[in-house]
């Protein structure tokens, strides 16, 4: 049976090679093993230094009525976690993937979906806000609201894609096709249309003020932004990012303004796939293959201080028992630099979150899925791991120490 375990990582990176001997890694568990499914988590760095983590639990993922979210935080200057604390909880409902972020106002928003019929076709994507959130326990919300889409009628464009190009790049399995004649079927209906968008990775905020919180379909397979020009006061949908399998995306903005989508690989193509926006992200290029791999499983990715990009992700076409992290010095362009957090011959070690602290220093957390037989079965908790120089400043990210001279 699978042990599930998020685990969070604290990485320095970009040392000097005189900082080689310094560097030291420990890891926690973000809370002790239990007998639940623990999923989907999410990190943030509070303005006083704090580290506040989220993740579902529950008996199950869409089809357990009793899955809800929680959280727990590492206090600035210790390296343990509290005990966890509950976030959010619809009763009789599955709350699911967890998404954070901090504004410039200093807001915490926290980002999740419920699943009103057990099928993530129903899902609604909510979030709350508070202003008070530093002190133990959970935060205190002030408001709560559900994002909820009305995209341009997409089904000509995305009628158009199925039929006449997706056949053409590799033949279809009998499931794939079941799948795409369930979304075609559904394409023209404005149910299916608005509802099932729901949160992987964190918003990104542009430089125009503009924030991107990135959504995706199961029902059809790929993805949308929920746009903001008011701060989240309201949202509205940009033109969907429309191809096959292309989900769960992490958002960029280069220096030029050009904003980038990376998203897990839900189809055939097994690698990271990528768009491309020039509008602030309402329309979208073309989806293109990376030539990161990618067994469809989730990813994400950060802009470093020094304007270096991270990607963290699962580096094989098959399976999940491999995590790495990779650094590009030119924007996303090439990816000069890859290690692994992990890298073993069974687990699963999947869905991560990444962020840079005021630091400098990169928090990651992910969830961490390994057999173990105990007496009363499975066992499932969440895991931190830490990269520490004492008295560096400069720090950065997962996994194995990355040397930049």
């Amino acid at each position: 049976m699978p042990r599930t375990i998020a685990i969070c990582l604290f990485l320095s990176w970009l040392l000097p090679a005189a900082a080689r001997a310094e560097s030291k890694f420990s890891a926690e568990f973000v809370f002790p093993l239990n007998d639940e499914h623990n999923h989907a988590p999410a990190i943030v760095e509070c303005p006083n230094g704090d580290l506040l983590a989220s993740w579902y639990r529950g008996s199950g993922e869409r089809s357990a009525d009793d899955v809800r979210i929680l959280g727990a935080r590492m206090h600035k200057g210790e390296s343990t976690w509290s005990v966890e604390f509950l976030m959010a909880d619809t009763p009789g409902f599955p709350d699911c993937n967890t998404a954070m972020m901090i504004d410039k106002n200093k807001r915490l928003w926290l980002f999740w979906p419920t699943i009103i019929a057990n099928t993530w076709e129903s899902a609604v994507t909510n979030y709350m806000t508070s202003t008070d959130y530093e002190g133990d326990g959970a935060p205190r919300w002030e408001w709560k609201d559900q994002i909820y889409l009305k995209p341009d009628d997409f089904k000509e464009e995305f009628l158009d894609h199925v039929n006449n190009h997706l056949g053409n790049k590799q033949p279809l399995s009998e499931k794939q096709l079941q799948f795409l004649q369930l979304a075609k079927d559904t394409a023209g209906d404005k149910m299916f249309q608005r509802f099932g968008w729901m949160p992987r990775c964190k918003p990104t905020v542009l430089k125009s003020g503009r924030i991107l919180m990135p959504l995706y379909t199961d029902t059809y397979s790929f993805s949308i932004m929920a746009v903001s020009d008011d701060e989240g006061k309201s949202w509205y949908a940009s033109r969907p990012i429309i191809d096959y399998g292309n989900i769960q995306p992490a958002v960029l903005q280069r220096e030029d303004g050009t904003v980038v989508a990376y998203m897990r690989e839900n189809g055939f193509q097994d690698h990271i796939r990528i768009s491309e926006s020039s509008d602030d992200g309402i329309t979208w290029g073309p989806v293109k293959n990376s030539v990161l791999p990618n067994p469809g499983s989730g990813l994400d990715g950060v802009r470093l201080n020094n304007g270096h990009w991270v990607l963290i992700y699962n580096d094989s076409t098959r399976d999940r028992n491999s995590l790495a992290v990779s650094l590009s010095e030119d924007e996303g362009r090439t990816w000069r630099w890859t290690r692994h957090l992990e890298q073993h011959e069974s687990g699963r070690y999947h869905y991560p979150a990444i962020i840079q602290g005021a630091d400098g220093t990169v928090h990651a957390i992910y969830t961490y899925s390994v057999a173990l037989s105990t007496r009363s079965g499975s066992r499932r908790g969440i895991e931190a791991a830490r990269r520490v120089r004492p008295n560096l400043r400069f720090f950065c990210t997962v996994g194995v120490l990355f040397l930049v001279d």
